[in-house]
């Protein structure tokens, strides 16, 4: 029996037009990019992970330190007469200020400022044989203003702040003051801010103790960032916040708030 060999089907060449081509190759070459980006993802250690917390602390404070300062004022037909009237107004002021109880030394007097003041007197008229108005405007002296403030600095805080309230009184004898509000700081701001700040940190590291405990298998690790946010110093009980920090001098009574923003591994 003899065998016969089948007829062999013919191989043909497959020749792909150039514009077919383009998108053959396109497509190659995005699965071995695809090949060769996944094996780096396999390849490439996982990133660690971190925790990233705000921790706060708050803290009243009581001012130690008082600003004040009065504005008196004489008036005169002359600048002597002015001067003369300031003057008596300014001693009366000192004195009232010495017997509150408040050290010499701690009262300053500014120079004394005097001007010529004017009252402006409008006419109108009409021009003879016309009916044309005239105004006409003309300043006339009324005599001279002198100005002097007298201020004070002290650590006597209420002291000074019931002063500031009662020199007022100075009126009922003829003395023209004006007192201004007082300005309040706090001179150990320096060192209670380093305080602030270490509080803060506490509270961000207690906070983030906290997420990971309520979490599950997860420890805090090593600090790896942290930054101290803004500073608000702010009159009591006021939620202010500002993008350059708060510096009440308004207020007796203040609270200061201080921000930590901190970086921890996650073990």
């Amino acid at each position: 029996m003899s065998l016969e060999s089948s007829p062999q089907r013919p191989v043909r060449n497959i020749s792909l037009p150039p514009l077919a081509a383009i998108p053959l190759a396109l497509g190659l070459a995005v699965s071995t990019y695809i090949a060769a980006d996944t094996w780096r993802d396999v390849r490439k250690p996982p990133e660690k992970n971190n925790i990233l917390i705000t921790g706060s602390a708050k803290k009243r404070i009581v001012s130690d330190y008082i600003q004040w300062s009065a504005t008196i004022e004489g008036s005169g037909a002359d600048r002597t007469a002015a001067y003369l009237s300031l003057k008596g107004g300014t001693e009366k002021a000192v004195a009232f200020l010495k017997d509150q109880g408040i050290e010499p030394g701690d009262i300053k007097i500014e120079s004394a400022s005097i001007t010529e003041e004017f009252e402006i007197i409008r006419e109108d008229k009409v021009l003879p044989g016309t009916n044309v108005p005239l105004r006409t405007e003309t300043s006339k002296s009324t005599g001279f203003r002198a100005v002097q403030v007298v201020s004070v600095g002290s650590s006597q805080v209420m002291l000074i702040e019931k002063a500031s309230r009662e020199i007022t009184s100075l009126l009922e004898q003829d003395v023209f003051v004006t007192s201004h509000p007082p300005r309040y700081y706090y001179t150990r701001l320096g060192e209670l801010k380093l305080e602030m700040l270490a509080e803060a940190a506490k509270d961000a590291r207690s906070r983030a103790e906290n997420i990971l405990s309520s979490a599950g298998n997860a420890g805090l690790g090593a600090l790896v960032y942290s930054s101290m946010g803004i500073i608000n110093i702010n009159p009591a009980n006021s939620t202010a916040a500002s993008s350059e920090g708060n510096n009440d001098t308004t207020s007796y009574e203040k609270d200061i708030i201080t921000i930590v923003r901190a970086e921890y591994k996650v073990n």
